[in-house]
Parts: C-alpha cells; sequence; structure tokens
C-alpha cells in the first residue's frame, strides 16, 4: 500500500504537469510546442521536488507549497538557461515558460490539496504512526493528524512506517533510550523538541565532527535590521497595490456608518507601538457615541461580563456596537483604516495586535519583547482563534511570530486573514 500511495502521488503530479503543458500550449497557436521538447523542463521539476523530498516526507500544505514555489523558481531559471545556451530556441519559448510557471504556481497546489483530500479518506493510504511521549503531547499530536489531513498521518501502535517521540517532560536519557530502541526497528524516528517556541524549520545545524556534537542556530528573525527593511517594503508595496479597491470600500463602509448612527466615521484611540510609543489608532467608528454611559448599565446588571473581560480582555456582548459596528467587528472591516497607521511607519500589516495603554501591566515577562517590533492590523492570534483565546495565549502566540518571522508566514497569516474575515471565525 506505501508503493501503491507513493505511487498514485507521483503519478498525479506527472499528469498534472503534461495537462498545465496542454494547458500553456492553448494560448499559443506555434506549432512547434510538443510535449517532447518540453520533456527537459518536466524533468528538471520532477529531480527538484524529489531533492526537496517532496515525495519521501509528509509536508503540511503550507511547507510543501513554500518548497513548491523554490522548485518553480529555480526550474524556471534552469530551463531558461537551457534554452539559451544549449537547446534550440523556438518563437515564443521564454514566454512559454513564464506562462507555464505562473499558472503552476496557482494550480498546483491547489490541485494537489484536492487529490490529497480524495486520496487520504481513505485511511489505507495514510502514513501509521506510532506516537511515544506523554499523554498530553501525543492528545495534541493526535488532533492534528485527524485535522491537518493534507499530512496524511494516522497514528497507530502496529505496522507503523515511522514514530514521533515528543521529548517533552522527558528524561534526556529516556530520549536517548526511546530513540536507540525504535531506530533498532524502524527506518524514520522524528524527535519533538524541548523548546517548543521556536520553529526549527529555519535554523541552521552546525557539526562539530571531532566531538561529535551539534549546535542549533536560532535568531531573534523579526530583530534582524535585513528582515526589518523587508517586512517594511512588503508593507508598501501592499499598501500601494491595495490602495483602489480600499477607497472604493472606504466610500462604502463611511456612507453606512453615517445612516446608521450619529457621529464620525473614525474612531482614534491611543494605542502601545514600537518600543512602547504611543500612537493614535486608526479604526471605523463601531460604538454609539455616548458608549461610556451604555457600558456601565449594562454590566450592573451583568456583573459576569467583567469575569469574560478579565480574561479575554473582550466583552461577550458589548451593548455599545451599533448594527453596522457588528458587522465590521465580525468581519475585521473595522480595523481598515488602520493602514494609515501603516503608511505613516506606526503599524505592519502584519504583527502583534497594537495593545491598549492600561494592558501594558497585563503583558509580563511577554511586553520586551512584543513592544520591540511594530503591531500589525492582522496577526497570528487572529487567524488562530482571535477571540476565543486568551490573553495570555494571544501573547504567546505574539512572541512566537517575533522570534520565527519570515516573508512567508506574513503571506500565509495574510491568506488565511481572508479566510478568517469570510467565514468570521472567532469574531464577535
Amino acid at each position: 500500500m506505501k508503493f501503491l500511495r507513493n505511487f498514485l502521488l507521483f503519478g498525479m503530479d506527472i499528469l498534472l504537469y503534461i495537462v498545465l503543458f496542454f494547458l500553456t500550449a492553448s494560448f499559443f497557436t506555434d506549432a512547434s510546442f510538443t510535449l517532447q521538447s518540453f520533456s527537459f523542463v518536466l524533468v528538471i521539476i520532477l529531480l527538484l521536488s524529489s531533492y526537496e523530498k517532496i515525495y519521501s516526507l509528509r509536508y503540511d500544505f503550507w511547507q510543501e507549497t513554500y518548497k513548491l514555489i523554490k522548485v518553480f523558481f529555480l526550474s524556471y531559471l534552469i530551463s531558461l538557461a537551457l534554452l539559451t545556451l544549449v537547446i534550440e530556441t523556438h518563437t515564443h519559448a521564454k514566454l512559454f515558460l513564464t506562462l507555464y510557471f505562473t499558472l503552476a504556481l496557482f494550480i498546483v497546489p491547489l490541485s494537489k490539496r484536492i487529490f490529497k483530500r480524495i486520496l487520504y479518506k481513505n485511511e489505507k493510504f495514510r502514513t501509521k504512526v506510532l506516537l511515544v511521549g506523554k499523554d498530553k503531547q501525543i492528545a495534541i499530536l493526535k488532533k492534528e493528524f485527524q485535522k491537518n489531513w493534507y499530512i496524511g498521518l494516522q497514528s497507530s501502535l502496529e505496522d507503523y512506517e515511522m514514530v514521533i517521540i515528543s521529548s517533552e517532560k522527558m528524561e534526556l536519557w529516556e530520549v536517548n533510550k526511546e530513540i536507540e530502541k525504535y531506530l533498532s526497528i524502524c527506518r524514520f524516528v522524528y524527535v519533538v523538541p524541548y523548546v517548543r517556541n521556536i520553529n526549527f524549520a529555519h535554523s541552521n545545524i552546525m557539526e562539530y565532527s571531532n566531538i561529535r556534537c551539534n549546535t542549533i542556530q536560532i535568531e531573534n528573525r523579526l530583530l534582524l535590521q535585513r528582515n526589518i527593511w523587508i517586512k517594511q517594503s512588503f508593507d508598501f508595496t501592499l499598501a500601494l497595490v491595495s490602495m483602489p479597491f480600499l477607497l472604493l470600500l472606504h466610500t462604502l463602509i463611511a456612507t453606512l456608518i453615517k445612516i446608521d448612527s450619529k457621529g464620525s466615521i473614525f474612531f482614534q484611540q491611543k494605542r502601545l507601538g514600537k518600543d512602547g510609543e504611543v500612537f493614535s489608532c486608526y479604526k471605523y467608528r463601531t460604538m454609539y457615541e455616548n458608549s461610556d454611559t451604555i457600558l456601565q448599565n449594562y454590566l450592573n446588571q451583568h456583573p459576569d461580563e467583567i469575569r469574560y473581560y478579565a480574561k479575554y480582555h473582550k466583552y461577550k456582548n458589548d451593548p455599545r456596537i451599533t448594527k453596522i459596528g457588528k458587522f465590521l467587528r465580525a468581519s475585521s472591516l473595522d480595523e481598515l483604516p488602520q493602514i494609515i497607521n501603516v503608511l505613516r511607519l506606526e503599524m505592519s500589516f502584519i504583527g502583534p495586535r497594537p495593545y491598549m495603554l492600561d494592558e501594558a501591566k497585563d503583558l509580563g515577562s511577554y511586553k520586551q519583547l512584543i513592544l520591540k517590533v511594530r503591531p500589525g492590523i492582522t496577526g497570528l492570534w487572529q487567524v488562530n482563534g482571535r477571540n476565543e483565546l486568551t490573553f495570555k495565549e494571544r501573547n504567546e502566540l505574539e512572541v512566537w511570530y517575533i522570534k520565527n518571522w519570515s516573508l512567508w508566514i506574513d503571506t500565509i497569516i495574510l491568506i488565511k486573514t481572508f479566510k478568517v474575515v469570510l467565514l468570521k471565525v472567532g469574531a464577535r
């Protein structure tokens, strides 16, 4: 069954790349484009895919998509070089390649997602995994296998192909003992490290062969100057590209706010920015003008809301919010004016949430790191539960984001934000 599964995954990719060739060829009338003449590109793609271990390891959707982007980019450059230096160039060949790989960037990841969804519905095609460690961590991994079907893993106590050892709360000698035990009977053994708030996928492993020792390089990635420049360039580019659409959306929202209730269109609130500097954070007004009086009367009648706010820093049912305000908050559209803060270098599109001044004392040990970077319009906490998370859980996510930042993570958060907005996940 393992051979059949791998054969289907590999065969599906070959078929997909061939179909993509004919799709691209349909845009051209030049009959010189043949599958045979294009076969060298397919070989390059498949070789690089194998080098990235796309067919031998079970990546999740985002990690595999990232690797596919690398494969397509390198394949494109190599193919162009071969066309220029070695192979006789057909008319429009470079344009053909450009269109082919542009289509591949979108079509291939989505097609693989659909195919794996169908394939892994049959449990026989999933990779069986033995989970070793404490019950709590094993339960977390089992839940992830069920939820994240793309990786095609299934917990099993027998006939397993790989072993995952969770080292959390295990003594060092216990970890070594388990590794030696399962390496003798299983080809693949994975270890979940003690440190959970570092993404080791970005780390470099250094080898000191004389003493048979390794070190793992860890960076605080969003505090590196080159990454700050990259992120800032990304913000300005995204702001300029989205500006025409946002202006149209603003006109519609501003009109609805004015019709719904009396008051201004915008709402300004003092928030904590980079290095603890206070700035005016812009939002669309979502509350009635006499909101303080309305809230006090409501809390007098519903004291349970005070306890809820202490835990989540949000009210379960906020009486101050207008009708259009409820929609704007549920869809997160109330935060669109913060693009003004982005252009003023006070915020970023993606980052920790902009905390209110009175929340500084509640940040505790996270305060110094969180306030080292610009807050964001959206962030990791918004696409991982939003208001369903406690204040502490949000802080933990934001610290993880700062330590492990990459432009790819920002791209993932941005894509997931659209999903959260459309489905109103965790919104109130």
